[in-house]
């Protein structure tokens, strides 16, 4: 059964190319392409894609505002960013949307072409440098995870309610406790995390990437 392809590319030359690209595949049958997302909801639901080829700079609608509306719309397609940005903040933004892959358009022709047909079979859709963003990023949300470990339930907590802004004498007063117990949990805090103040201590744990 063929693989099914919408693709979105605001850059007329390059979707046109790509678009032939996709036709020339006996195992691919394009159902669409085109130059915004304006129209995504209605495209999505009377042509139902098995992969989106999807671009981030589309004028009205992003690609990453719309991976999200077409994640919802059907689940179990794939969707594949195709786009020249590489930042930290667009890869995340577009995972966090239900971006199944992230490619470079500077990608070869032949990779994505195999990219599209592994996504299909349960595998990866990335960049190498992208995946190494993407496999650093789960690195240390795994460091950070044994960092909150570290500390008791107690320091925990206190951390949290640090990061929420509350001063010292509030978290006493709400956790029924000493303000002088407060600065000790602070004190352990610090030293099991290795940090010299609340904002490493903050960014150690909490931050995302």
């Amino acid at each position: 059964m063929a693989i099914k392809i919408i693709l979105y590319e605001d850059n007329t030359a390059l979707r046109e190319s790509l678009a032939e690209l996709l036709a020339e595949q006996n195992d691919f049958e394009l159902l669409g392409a085109f130059g915004d997302c304006l129209q995504v909801v209605s495209q999505l639901q009377s042509l139902r894609p098995d992969v989106i080829l999807m671009d981030i700079g589309l004028p009205g609608i992003s690609g990453i505002e719309a991976a999200a509306i077409a994640r919802r719309l059907i689940p179990a397609v794939e969707i594949i960013i195709l786009t020249v940005f590489e930042d930290d903040d667009k890869v995340f933004d577009a995972l966090s949307a239900g971006a199944s892959g992230y490619l470079l358009k500077k990608t070869t022709p032949e990779k994505l072409i195999d990219a599209i047909r592994d996504i299909q079979l349960g595998g990866v859709a990335m960049s190498p440098g992208i995946a190494r963003k993407v496999l650093g990023y789960f690195a240390q949300k795994q460091q950070r995870a044994l960092e909150l470990e570290r500390l008791s339930p107690r320091e925990k907590e206190i951390l949290q309610h640090l990061a929420n802004g509350d001063s010292q004498k509030m978290i006493a007063y709400d956790l029924g406790i000493s303000l002088e117990t407060v600065k000790t949990h602070i004190k352990r805090i610090y030293e099991k995390l290795q940090v010299h103040s609340l904002a490493e201590a903050i960014a150690k744990v909490f931050l995302n990437h």
